[in-house]
């Protein structure tokens, strides 16, 4: 049987052409995976990090695929560095339609040993961070935009090692979510919603030793940690008119993590 697509269909709902994307984290990991996701959904991509390099790898690589792109420095915990970044999408593109709240941080710090200043910065990128970005693009979206915020697992559960700051700041993320899709819902026709994943290969789990990865496998129903093109596919779901109904939620991508 050979898969048919009726034009309005079903799968033209996933078909983000002439939209604007913008993806925070986009040098490296999962960001990249996003980035290349949106990118193959038909949208054209603004993206923004840290590190610039790495920008312009993931530029390449998107527009190698048929994109067009943005990059620009950005430090998400810096309010005036979120509305650069969409300033510079209104500059390009004329709008921005979709949000992809992912740029983060991780530490495993003892309670009792983390300085103030080491709680603070998780706290400032990975949840302050997601409100100014949140609040500069919804500045500018139009109703049937969408934001998804890259919450976590360790914002639902815990996983054997001391991620206070961490697993504050995500589930924060998912409160967060849950009220800015209240005052955006009806009032502006905006979706908001949060993805939890649980273990894909990033920078923070290329840190972990071999022992404490089996044990995270041992605790997956699937046996195994995600392909990173399963988590962009949810994105690209979530973000896309096949989700339009809805909003508010953290939708748990874990292999079964959560419920062992």
């Amino acid at each position: 049987m050979t898969t048919k697509n009726r034009p309005g269909g079903v799968l033209d709902r996933f078909s983000l052409d002439g939209r604007v994307v913008v993806v925070t984290g986009a040098s490296s990991g999962l960001g990249v995976h996003f980035a290349s996701a949106f990118a193959e959904a038909g949208a054209d991509l603004v993206l923004g990090a840290r590190r610039v390099d790495g920008l312009e790898a993931t530029a390449a690589q998107v527009e190698a695929i048929g994109s067009r792109t943005v990059r620009v420095a950005t430090d998400v915990a810096d309010p005036d560095d979120c509305r650069a970044l969409v300033d510079a999408a209104m500059e390009e593109f004329g709008r921005v339609d979709i949000l992809i709240n992912n740029a983060g941080v991780g530490t495993a710090v003892p309670a009792l040993r983390e300085s103030a200043e080491e709680f603070r910065r998780v706290i400032d990128v990975n949840l302050n961070g997601s409100y100014w970005m949140a609040q500069a693009c919804g500045q500018v979206m139009l109703p049937g935009s969408a934001v998804v915020n890259i919450s976590s697992v360790l914002g639902i559960t815990t996983a054997g090692l001391p991620q206070a700051a961490y697993s504050a700041s995500k589930s924060g993320v998912s409160g967060l979510t849950r009220d800015l899709a209240q005052q955006w819902g009806s009032r502006r026709g905006i979706r908001v919603n949060a993805i939890a994943p649980g273990f894909f290969a990033s920078e923070m789990t290329e840190q972990y030793d071999a022992d404490y990865a089996a044990s995270l496998h041992a605790r997956m129903i699937l046996g195994r940690a995600g392909d990173p093109q399963e988590l962009a596919a949810t994105a690209v779901w979530l973000a896309s008119p096949a989700a339009g109904y809805v909003t508010g939620q953290t939708i748990v991508v874990d292999g079964g993590f959560t419920i062992t």
